[in-house]
């Protein structure tokens, strides 16, 4: 495929039903405990929007929270979804040159499984090592005890382990009955444009979920998402589903407004927006404090200021 096959125009998909899963911040106590009566709430009103929720992401601090925290987040979402959906990260901790650890990602799954969730997975440095032939090879080792499962492909922007793979190694993915989809993190238009052509020629039902903060109108051209960003807000994000699937021109006014918000809260170092999130979910109320994880970089207060003139800005919405 090359840019001449690419028409962005052409492949705008008026109307269609966007399906949406966001990311749920784990927020903190001034004593840096986990607010958990706040995580509950946050996870109820993301269920309540319509949203799909996924826990255990890097919004919920996946690779900096310790296993009993892990099974408190999944034990919570499985009793607030009652049987509806939701989707857990699957995290398996290493170093570079490290060796597939396959038997801990199993574990990942099962205990997602059992919980009532889908694993979501994440890369490491032993998975993403390797020829695209090793790579496709231990996707379909996890797929054999592993009834459904979605991908991950991380820039390495967001972290060090993180591997965009080739297109024909993504097509191999497609083929795996077990991979319902795949999150696309490298902030390249391009190459999810890239990708959602080629779900479209061979397997229409695959979920192509953007994580591209920056450019969350990807939804427009096929893409479902699945965003840290929507943490902010889930109730206004599907809103602006709904308008897109009614024909509502105001779908763009309240995206861009969104998207001024991905654009402050994602700038470098990225890994600081979940500060920006817990800002501003405080601002509204939401959450008793805007502490973070103790090993999570922070933004500087006067960002409060800004996240402040947004909000007010989304009044005409809320």
């Amino acid at each position: 495929m090359s840019k001449s096959d690419l028409d962005p125009h052409l492949m705008i998909v008026p109307r269609r039903k966007i399906r949406g899963f966001s990311a749920i911040l784990l927020p903190f106590t001034s004593s840096g405990a986990v607010d958990w009566p706040g995580f509950n709430d946050h996870l109820q009103r993301t269920f309540d929007a319509g949203l799909t929720p996924a826990v255990n992401m890097d919004t919920g601090y996946a690779n900096l929270i310790d296993s009993a925290t892990k099974i408190d987040v999944l034990s919570k979402a499985r009793d607030l979804a009652a049987g509806r959906p939701f989707v857990a990260g699957a995290f398996v901790g290493d170093k570079p040159g490290s060796a597939f650890r396959l038997d801990e990602y199993r574990t990942e799954c099962d205990l997602i499984a059992k919980f009532g969730g889908i694993p979501v997975l994440f890369q490491s440095f032993g998975l993403t090592t390797g020829t695209d032939q090793e790579i496709l090879e231990r996707y379909r080792q996890i797929a054999q005890t592993t009834d459904q499962f979605i991908g991950f492909e991380l820039g390495t922007m967001f972290a060090p382990f993180g591997k965009i793979y080739s297109l024909d190694l993504y097509r191999q993915l497609l083929a795996i009955p077990q991979c319902i989809g795949a999150k696309h993190s490298s902030l390249s238009r391009e190459l999810e444009w890239e990708r959602i052509l080629l779900r479209n020629e061979i397997r229409p039902d695959f979920l192509c979920l953007t994580g591209n903060d920056l450019a969350i109108d990807m939804v427009i051209y096929g893409a479902d998402y699945l965003l840290g960003l929507s943490t902010f807000a889930p109730d206004l994000f599907a809103k602006r589903d709904r308008m897109w699937e009614a024909g509502d021109p105001d779908f763009y006014e309240l995206n861009d407004l969104l998207q001024y918000l991905g654009h402050l809260t994602f700038r470098v170092p990225v890994p600081a927006y979940k500060h920006n999130a817990a800002q501003f979910l405080n601002i509204r109320g939401w959450i008793e404090t805007d502490e973070t994880h103790l090993n999570s970089p922070k933004r500087p207060e006067s960002d409060r200021f800004l996240l402040q003139e947004i909000y007010d800005r989304m009044q005409r919405w809320l």
